[in-house]
């Protein structure tokens, strides 16, 4: 057996076990190396190389577990046969690849999903976490109960009851990692006969959600009383989506007589359910909290859905489901298999926060905070009206601006972005598209009090939106 040539540069950041693997590896690939050679042992290697024979043993290790060398007892190390790969000419793609508009960097984002990160209970969070990473609860590294585990469950059944008025036991509440990771589980459950009313304008998510597990889709009308009940009942629809409390993205609340008359449809026919999703329900400025349907339903046709998102944070991908008994079955028999797709470890932190009250005393606090931003975003738009009107003040972390202009939506839309400005328009989450006022959606909810004051000025002027002059008397 000859030494093999193997050449070390000492002065690179190439660790000298990967310039040995390295080397040896591609005289195998080449061909330089035969079949069955027999390799110089780590002891020569060593002082052929005048490197150590840790050195040495770490780049045989490689070799051997990627399969180009083997060790046989007593004799020493071999080369062995490899399949080489073929080779296969690249394709150029003639399709050309569309470059990214460059716009101007935005400055204020006035997207409706944004929350206050600053005032985020990070300390008492950070306490909750450290408890339970513990070793004591190795057991939550292993899988749960496949609907969440009881303890949040639990905590989230008493502070529904509480706060919202819901009606229901733990055993009824499924958490997952999502509204948008539920829906299909509730479009699964209902049916392929169900046919979804939705509002409109409405939920974006929501509409894809049905789309993509080919539900069978139709938009209803809402006005200032939310979604028209009258127009639902005319449909051959089986399940209403609504958002109530604060209906997205207009900002209105489903009037009583309509929420009467939208309970009435769905104990009409056994067959008929509502999904009530009680988006942004938590944050109520004016007036007392807004029932749920789930908590007025006598005949237990209300599917409630919420989530931690606006509440807590975005990126904590917890939501939950409450189903009525007589689809609590059918949820348990089509999912059996299934685990829960919430990591327990976050379930457990949620859970501890909320049983100390810490959940009721952040948004008890996060209330006042946000009262505050809105009565500043709708103190600096009212001497603009009535150029300028809005609606959607009462609850929730946005506003509905409306902006009596020659201009449309779209060149408004693009005024502001060209100065750095973020925001949607209404016409964004309407199917069917009707002619009116050009509308925004003005979030408040991840700004600054001065970047709302900023903002909105700098917005007004972009747009050459003038303040209303007050007529000498």
């Amino acid at each position: 057996m000859d030494m093999i040539f193997i050449e070390l540069q000492k002065n690179i950041h190439t660790p000298l076990y990967q310039q040995i693997y390295n080397q040896i590896k591609q005289d195998i690939i080449d061909g330089k190396f035969p079949v069955g050679m027999k390799l110089p042992s780590k002891r020569q290697l060593e002082d052929y190389l005048s490197v150590s024979q840790t050195t040495i043993e770490m780049a045989y290790d490689q070799l051997t577990a990627e399969g180009f060398i083997a060790a046989e007892p007593r004799k020493g190390y071999y080369v062995q046969a490899i399949e080489e790969l073929a080779y296969v000419q690249p394709i150029k793609s003639t399709t050309p690849v569309a470059k990214e508009k460059v716009t101007e960097p935005i400055h204020y984002d006035f997207s409706a999903n944004t929350v206050d990160t600053v005032n985020f209970p990070f300390i008492a969070w950070r306490k909750y976490a450290r408890d339970v990473m513990d070793p004591s609860n190795a057991h939550l590294l292993l899988l749960g109960d496949p609907h969440g585990d009881p303890e949040l469950r639990q905590e989230i059944a008493r502070y529904l009851y509480h706060s919202r008025g819901v009606d229901c036991i733990p055993e009824q509440i499924i958490i997952g990692s999502g509204t948008e990771q539920l829906l299909p589980l509730i479009i699964r459950i209902l049916g392929e006969q169900a046919r979804y009313a939705i509002e409109d304008p409405g939920y974006l998510m929501t509409r894809h959600a049905f789309s993509e597990s080919n539900g069978v889709t139709i938009p209803i009308a809402v006005d200032q009383e939310g979604l028209d009940v009258k127009a639902l009942q005319g449909t051959d629809a089986t399940i209403a989506y609504v958002t109530p409390s604060h209906q997205f993205p207009t900002g209105t609340v489903l009037s009583a007589a309509r929420r009467t008359a939208l309970l009435n449809w769905a104990a009409s026919n056994s067959n008929f359910f509502i999904i009530e999703d009680d988006y942004d329900s938590e944050f109520r400025y004016h007036g007392r909290p807004i029932p749920s349907l789930q908590g007025m339903d006598k005949g237990e046709n209300v599917i409630y859905l919420s989530t931690f998102t606006k509440s807590l944070m975005p990126s904590m991908r917890i939501a939950y489901m409450v189903l009525p008994p007589q689809l609590l079955e059918v949820y348990r028999q089509a999912f059996i298999p299934f685990s829960s797709s919430v990591p327990r470890i976050d379930q457990h932190i949620l859970a501890r926060f909320m049983a100390d009250g810490q959940f009721s005393r952040h948004l008890n606090r996060m209330r006042k905070i946000y009262r505050r931003k809105m009565q500043i975003l709708t103190d600096i738009i009212k001497p603009y009206e009535p150029i300028i009107t809005f609606s959607g003040d009462e609850a929730g972390m946005h506003i509905l601006l409306h902006v009596h202009t020659e201009r449309t939506e779209k060149e408004l839309l693009e005024l502001a972005l060209d100065a750095g400005i973020k925001l949607r328009g209404l016409n964004t989450y309407r199917v069917i598209h009707v002619h009116s006022v050009p509308s925004f959606l003005i979030g408040f909810g991840g700004l600054s009090e001065d970047e709302i004051r900023m903002g909105v000025n700098k917005l007004l002027h972009v747009w050459n939106i003038k303040k209303a002059t007050v007529p000498n008397e």
